[in-house]
């Protein structure tokens, strides 16, 4: 628990995840034989390095945030996404504007609702958020450290709701960091001695594309991987689950169905989680998962991958909110997974 609120609480927007990846990795080191770190920050612990056949477990490290865009003559700072950044949730919630002196404090302002006019509200958008930093002009706003391109992120902090919910900003996918974390954990402690080699991976920049992922895939060459990250709890109002699907959070792991999970995969971990008597629930996927599982898929002529998803409501919220027992149970199956798996083993349809 002191790992994950830790690792959660700290900032590592995507493109600048760093201070979180130091954070993990520093938690992974006595787990695993080696690591790697790429050009643009994604992290490998390695377990038998030497081995030819791989295996990756992969999530991803980074967080929405925004990047400062425009800087006006009274000292406001108007901004651009990095990543899917909600600007309906933006009015009213603090940030730290990360700079090369530290973090600064402002705040989303928006006009009191005794100012506007019924009617004729103006809804938050890209164009008319804005921070203030308590500064008069520009001038005073660059003075402490701000330029454009510098990224703010939401100063919310982890929490527990009735025993059973942890809340937080970037749940999404950190909590995923966190979860394969725990498999190498696992793994260690139990002295278990894998077949293969096994790639514990955290990729950056999936926020903007997968880009991470991407990346890290053509350096590892896996065999196999088995992704997370989250999905969405569709229980809460004013979600459609025909539109939707439906999965809840607190009935355990989502598997997905699609043209980018290989099936045989797929029905290994189905049998490994039947076989633990883990819960699970189903989920499909039309064309992409929209996950990191699509950058492993079709890189290297194509990786045998598998998504193992986390239920999660309020996606891109700073009240991003998680069951207990699924990420207890998405660390199970991760695990039970990897037993299952052979040295070797080939999962093409036709042989």
């Amino acid at each position: 628990m002191d790992f994950m609120e830790r690792y959660l609480n700290n900032a590592s927007p995507t493109g600048f995840e760093s201070s979180g990846q130091k954070i993990w990795l520093d938690y992974i080191r006595p787990y695993i034989d080696d690591y790697w770190v790429d050009t643009y920050g994604s992290v490998v612990g390695i377990v038998n390095p030497e081995a030819k056949y791989k295996v990756v477990i992969e999530a991803h490290a980074d967080e929405i945030s925004w990047f400062v865009h425009y800087i006006n003559s009274d000292g406001f700072i108007y901004l651009r996404r990095n990543g899917g950044s909600d600007h309906q949730i933006a009015p009213s919630m603090r940030v730290n504007i990360h700079t090369e002196k530290g973090p600064v404090k402002a705040v989303f302002g928006w006009p009191a609702i005794h100012t506007r006019t019924p009617g004729k509200e103006e809804a938050p958008s890209p164009t008319n958020i804005f921070l203030d930093c308590g500064c008069k002009t520009r001038e005073q706003v660059e003075e402490l450290g701000i330029h454009v391109g510098c990224v703010a992120t939401f100063e919310d902090e982890f929490m527990v709701l009735n025993n059973d919910f942890f809340v937080g900003r970037a749940l999404d996918n950190r909590m995923g960091g966190f979860m394969i974390a725990e498999v190498a954990r696992l793994i260690h402690e139990a002295g278990e001695k894998l077949p293969f080699g096994l790639y514990i991976t955290n990729s950056v920049q999936e926020e903007i594309g997968l880009r991470g992922a991407e990346m890290i895939a053509e350096r590892i060459q896996p065999d196999v991987a088995i992704v997370t990250d989250v999905t969405h709890d569709t229980q809460t109002p004013m979600i459609n689950k025909i539109q939707q699907g439906d999965v809840a959070c607190g009935k355990g792991p989502v598997l997905t169905y699609g043209p980018a999970v290989q099936n045989n995969l797929l029905k290994l971990v189905i049998d490994a989680a039947n076989k633990e008597k883990l819960p699970f629930q189903r989920a499909a996927a039309s064309r992409s998962t929209g996950t990191d599982t699509d950058a492993f898929a079709y890189s290297n002529k194509g990786v045998a991958s598998a998504l193992i998803s986390l239920p999660l409501r309020y996606m891109h919220t700073t009240v991003e909110t998680v069951h207990r027992d699924d990420v207890e149970n998405v660390i199970r199956l991760i695990h039970a997974s990897l037993k299952q798996i052979k040295n070797g083993q080939d999962f093409r349809y036709l042989k």
